[in-house]
């Protein structure tokens, strides 16, 4: 009797990255998208999907670096307090940090206003076989700036460029941005973390209340927070006009941070098992050349017994 084919990583995984993904088709309203969404799973469950989702991206990160064909781009936007760094130590515990860089964007300094916004972004990009995070990206250039206008003016564009369209254009220019990666070899990843208003009060009481948390405050997240439903307006038109077939956004549920990573891991490693990634083999000259130094090595030994 024949055995029954065992299901790919990428269909075990299905029911954690299909209902989350959203590439631009069909219509997109954020208020659909639950933000303490679980599935049948606890936190049991899910460290044990967590545990193994390790386990392939550390093997699968080996054979990138070691192909050096392709490079992966994970981007991560939230609100304040969405679990975007914890979901990131997390994930990534273990991977080799010689292949793998982390970029957290703050406001952009005086020379970075020099020059166009995706400047800054394009020169952090991870290079073939590199795993590059960015955490807050060139999103927040259609974000942040958008909710508060007095921040465009900062950039120093030429007047007559600031029309009423500059949104739409930025979306454009994204988006051909994200194509043009795609066409080069980086598989782009996009991670909206969805977490309610009622889940970012208490993750801000919780940093309040523990000492080895309260760096993480600051003021100015309480004034953001006052503008939580122009945020949410922006991140919708954003994930409406940037989601495409090559470069879409997973919309994760992120009050349950474990349940958050259990979809992010699982994104993550469907993709790079689609890149049939696979260890360089050595040339034929090669191998005689290794045999060679193998059977000098073993004689070398034998010399000193």
């Amino acid at each position: 009797m024949s055995k029954k084919p065992s299901k790919s990583l990428d269909q075990e995984l299905d029911r954690y990255i299909t209902p989350f993904r959203y590439d631009g088709s069909g219509k997109f309203h954020l208020k659909d998208h639950k933000t303490d969404e679980k599935d049948d799973l606890d936190k049991e469950k899910a460290q044990a999907i967590l545990d193994a989702n390790k386990k392939r991206l550390i093997g699968f990160q080996e054979k990138l670096y070691a192909q050096d064909r392709w490079s992966l781009l994970i981007v991560f936007q939230a609100m304040d307090a969405g679990g975007k760094d914890s979901a990131i130590k997390a994930i990534f515990e273990g991977i080799n940090p010689q292949g793998c860089e982390v970029h957290a964007f703050k406001a952009p300094s005086s020379k970075e206003l020099d020059h166009d916004f995706l400047w800054r972004h394009a020169i952090a990009l991870p290079e073939r076989g590199h795993i590059g995070i960015f955490n807050r990206s060139h999103y927040e250039e259609c974000l942040v700036t958008r909710v508060h206008p007095e921040l465009l003016a900062k950039e120093k564009l030429p007047q007559k460029l600031v029309t009423k369209n500059i949104w739409k254009e930025r979306f454009e220019d994204i988006s051909s941005f994200e194509r043009y990666l795609c066409r080069n070899g980086t598989v782009v990843l996009k991670f909206f973390l969805n977490v309610s208003r009622e889940e970012q009060r208490k993750r801000f009481l919780d940093r309040l209340e523990e000492p080895a948390k309260q760096w993480k405050f600051s003021m100015d997240d309480i004034k953001e927070r006052a503008l939580w439903p122009r945020y949410q307006a922006v991140y919708q038109d954003i994930v409406r006009h940037t989601a495409t077939s090559h470069a879409p956004w997973y919309v994760v549920p992120a009050d349950h941070k474990w349940f958050a990573r259990v979809v992010i891991g699982s994104v993550i490693n469907a993709a790079l098992e689609k890149l049939d990634l696979r260890f360089p083999r050595a040339d034929k000259a090669s191998v005689e050349e290794f045999e060679q130094v193998r059977k000098a090595l073993e004689k070398e030994g034998k010399g000193k017994r």
